[in-house]
């Protein structure tokens, strides 16, 4: 067989392909265990901290959006950080009903000091793969979880948690 068929090959065998799974889940782990170790958050927390300095003033819905996470998780990280003082609350003046969210100082200074990339590892690495690819592997993920009987599509909707 040439390197090529057996690269083509070794690239389709269900095996290589858990190792590569086992790789990129434990380098998650590994930087998610960075910023608890070193901040005391999660890395959940730390992206919601990158995307208020990114844009103030952002209400729940709209992190959560950006975060592509349910909407009630996110104002339970959101709680959290308020009471570690790294996040601030307001009232929008011309409707009270909405809320505006800020980072405090200390919220800033955490951020300064986190380890990177603040989004965490798994967005910004998707961030920097060719949209073809992106579409290649969003494919293939699902003809994955196709054929899982009892997936949770709702986990989709949650921030991975390496707290193992």
């Amino acid at each position: 067989m040439t390197a090529s068929r057996s690269g083509a090959a070794k690239a389709n065998d269900p095996l290589a392909i858990l190792a590569k799974f086992r790789v990129l889940i434990r380098a998650a782990q590994r930087h998610s265990a960075a910023i608890q170790k070193q901040c005391g958050v999660s890395g959940a927390q730390l992206w919601i901290l990158q995307e208020l300095r990114d844009a103030p003033g952002l209400r729940v819905g709209e992190l959560a959006t950006r975060m592509a996470i349910h909407q009630t998780t996110t104002s339970n990280l959101l709680d959290a950080l308020e009471k570690s003082g790294y996040v601030s609350k307001s009232r929008d003046e011309s409707d009270q009903r909405v809320v505006n969210l800020s980072l405090t100082p200390s919220g800033a200074r955490m951020l300064r000091k986190a380890p990177q990339p603040a989004r965490g590892l798994l967005p910004e690495a998707l961030a920097k793969v060719s949209a073809a690819d992106r579409a290649k592997l969003g494919t293939g993920l699902q003809a994955l979880l196709d054929v899982i009987d009892d997936a949770d599509q709702e986990a989709g909707e949650k921030p991975l948690s390496f707290n193992l």
